[in-house]
């Protein structure tokens, strides 16, 4: 008997117990959707991860400040002032930078019109919106002149304008920020989230303006450094090292007061967390697949067991003992891989369904999917060996005297 034969037998044999070959498969249908579901999810937020991270900027390098120390005992990481304007300057006359904005920030209550909001009021450069990757959707951006003149101007994120009811319209009109008026110049597109800040949720003002203002100190909260190429990134970190070494008098064997950060590093953490999760869920979600493979074999054992007689007959008639071993092991692999290509759509189905309303869109892996398929059809193989052997082994004269 040939190998389509066999199949078309398996089919038949399938078909003539829906409910049965429904309650085998379940197991296998279930494990293989997990795993499908799992793995394009793990890619699928790994993807909107990265592409929130590479949204923060362009080559970019974030040095942030040193830890305060009072009394033997640190405080959070940045909390101390030792980064400056003169650092963010004297940074930007390296070669292999291509632009630095400094960014001073504090909190303060808004109010447009009869709406009102509290959002974070940062001080910075016109620099910052080329380095940290944002785009215009009305009016313009921070100025040199803005700046150099401590004008007070505002530009809203996104968020902040919607909260405030401020549209297209809004370019021109005033807002107060903590009891002073500011021009609206311009609104900013949307980013999203990164981390726990909302990008969006800000107003970007005048460093010398926030200075005169708000906060009275030539000490920055970050600097943002753009990098001209990223093959240039470890050469400025070590160079930007040395200078801010240099400055702040810290000799070899100390302790740097401010630390550098670059996209590269956040990317490659995220991505490992990422593939290590993914790799533990799709192995736990593995386990309904061993489970599924435990059914298979408990039906094809009793299967052998109703169809004696039938093997008996097919012995006496002249079929081998690996003719009966195929026919049991090709409807043990036909019962796994129906099931494998069940689960695979469903899991298919259901990554597709959380891209959408997680945002960050459908990933397909070719790969897990011919995984889940080989895995799908080594269960079948594995589990349905032995029930095979059982039937190819029994004395066809036993066989056809069974009740």
């Amino acid at each position: 008997m040939n190998s389509f034969e066999l199949i078309r037998l398996a089919l038949s044999r399938l078909a003539a117990s829906r409910l049965r070959a429904a309650l085998t498969m379940l197991g296998v249908i279930i494990g293989v959707a997990a795993v499908i579901s799992l793995v394009d999810i793990g890619e699928g937020a790994t993807g909107g991860i990265t592409n929130q991270l590479s949204g923060l900027g362009t080559n970019l390098l974030t040095i942030n400040p040193g830890r305060t120390l009072s009394r033997g005992a640190f405080g959070a990481a940045g909390s101390a002032t030792t980064l400056t304007t003169d650092d963010a300057a004297a940074i930007g006359r390296l070669d292999g930078i291509a632009a630095v904005a400094p960014e001073l920030a504090t909190s303060a209550f808004v109010v447009a019109g009869n709406q009102n909001t509290t959002t974070t009021i940062t001080g910075t450069t016109p620099s910052y919106a080329q380095v940290r990757n944002y785009q215009l959707w009305q009016g313009s951006f921070l100025t040199d002149a803005a700046e150099t003149d401590k004008l007070r101007v505002a530009v809203l994120g996104a968020t902040t304008a919607d909260d405030l009811g401020l549209g297209a319209d809004a370019i021109g009109s005033q807002i107060t920020i903590g009891g002073i008026p500011f021009d609206v110049i311009g609104i900013l597109q949307a980013k999203g989230s990164a981390g726990f800040q909302n990008q969006d949720d800000q107003i970007f003002v005048p460093m010398t303006a926030l200075g005169d203002h708000f906060v009275s100190s030539d000490a920055v909260r970050s600097i943002f450094v753009s990098v001209a190429s990223a093959d240039q990134i470890n050469v400025a970190k070590a160079t930007i090292t040395s200078t801010l070494e240099s400055r702040h008098g810290i000799t070899a064997g100390e302790t740097d007061d401010f630390t550098i950060v670059d996209q590269a590093q956040l990317l490659g953490t995220v991505s490992s967390i990422s593939s290590l999760l993914t790799l533990l869920l799709a192995g736990i979600a593995s386990i309904s697949l061993v489970v599924g493979g435990i059914g298979i074999m408990n039906i094809m054992l009793v299967s052998v067991r109703e169809r004696t007689r039938e093997i008996g007959v097919r012995k006496a008639i002249g079929a081998r003992r690996s003719d009966i071993l195929a026919q049991f092991l090709i409807e043990a692999l036909v019962l796994s891989l129906l099931g494998g290509l069940i689960g695979i759509a469903l899991g298919l189905a259901a990554s597709w369904v959380i891209g959408l309303i997680a945002g960050w869109g459908f990933a397909f892996s070719p790969a897990t999917i011919l995984l889940a398929a080989g895995f799908s059809l080594a269960v079948g193989l594995i589990f349905g060996v032995w029930p095979a052997r059982q039937a190819a082994r029994l004395d066809p004269v036993a066989a056809l005297r069974y009740e």
